[in-house]
């Protein structure tokens, strides 16, 4: 079987430690082929620095020039669309960083186009790959929590502002914390759950602490350019009567200092805390609390790199979150944000 050849769209952090890292594991199935970067700087020193043949400062440049088979995506989400688009036209399997875009008719132009293709089209939710998730799956889908009506979704700074990149640009980001931590829990909830129909969504945003300090745990930022929220609270109700409760802040003031990425699910038989490990239920009529020592390991990136490979291989059964999921998740974050705007219930 001949190499897949790749090319990377966007040659910063995330591109060298998530992308690259990962797909040079992979030697005799991959070829990293060109890389792209806007800042022909960048992308030239990136493929000094991993061997990489080709580099280019546009995409278009890029797929003039050569065949490719798989291309990631590791742009801000605003260009996310258009290069996703770009790639999928020249008959590539795509891998998107998270979200999908900014807007949920984009994830759906994306979905649709994939779909036409006949290519592979995934995003890079890689908190679903961790084991803690894998042994949550396996408990809900043996009937041990019963059936699932109500949740906690926690995706939590204290004073976790990103002082790099375009984390607090809302025109090329799309929002603030729902979008870059928020969605990451949605996309495990929603995966744990078996994804159920959305009915509806309520949200509330706050810009509180942004716009007024300059510091934190990751950097300083300009609270003068800062746009995005700092803090969302959210509802959403399901069709099947279920209602999941989400909290996603990049500054709050609450008592841990480290981040928090949680979900809870509560059912008929029991309930989980992911980050907990744990399972509350009842053994022959006494309350029982069931504990696994499973951790979420520091491999889930690369178990979703090798998921998408897999997919590209012909993988039916690979867990990577496909277009179809991507565009449920977006049009949920954009719902959300459409809420917490208007003030108004968001019926999907």
């Amino acid at each position: 079987m001949s190499k897949l050849k790749v090319g990377i769209i966007g040659a910063g952090q995330i591109a060298e430690t998530v992308h690259i890292a990962n797909y040079q594991k992979y030697p005799e199935e991959l070829e990293i082929t060109a890389i792209v970067d806007t800042v022909p700087e960048k992308a030239r020193a990136a493929a000094e620095k991993y061997n990489i043949p080709h580099y280019f400062s546009t995409a278009k440049e890029m797929f003039e020039t050569l065949k490719l088979d798989i291309v990631s995506i590791c742009t801000p989400n605003k260009f996310h669309y258009e290069n996703v688009v770009l790639a999928l036209e020249n008959n590539c399997n795509v891998f998107c960083e998270k979200p999908p875009g900014i807007k949920a008719d984009e994830a759906l132009g994306m979905l649709n186009l994939s779909k036409e293709k006949g290519r592979v089209l995934a995003y890079n939710f890689h908190h679903r790959h961790s084991q803690d998730v894998e042994y949550m799956k396996k408990a809900i889908e043996s009937g041990q929590l019963g059936d699932i009506y109500y949740g906690r979704i926690k995706a939590l700074r204290r004073r976790g502002i990103p002082g790099w990149g375009v984390f607090t640009n809302k025109e090329l980001q799309g929002g603030g914390p729902l979008i870059d931590l928020g969605v990451h829990m949605l996309d495990v909830a929603l995966y744990l759950a078996g994804f159920p129909k959305i009915k509806s969504v309520s949200a509330f945003s706050y810009t509180k602490i942004g716009n007024k300090k300059n510091k934190g745990t990751l950097g300083e930022w300009n609270p003068e350019k800062f746009q995005v929220e700092d803090f969302l609270t959210g509802y959403i109700k399901f069709e099947n009567g279920g209602v999941l409760n989400l909290e996603t802040s990049f500054a709050l003031n609450i008592k841990e200092k480290t981040t928090i990425m949680n979900v809870e699910l509560f059912g008929t038989e029991g309930g989980m805390n992911l980050s907990e490990m744990e399972i509350y239920t009842e053994v022959n009529g006494e309350l029982a609390d069931i504990k696994k020592a499973v951790t979420a390991d520091e491999n889930k990136q690369e178990k979703s790199v090798r998921d998408f490979i897999n997919a590209c291989q012909g993988d039916k059964n690979s867990l990577i979150t496909n277009a179809e999921e991507g565009y449920e998740i977006q049009k949920l974050v954009e719902a959300l944000y459409t809420s917490a705007e208007t003030g108004q219930v968001i019926e999907l």
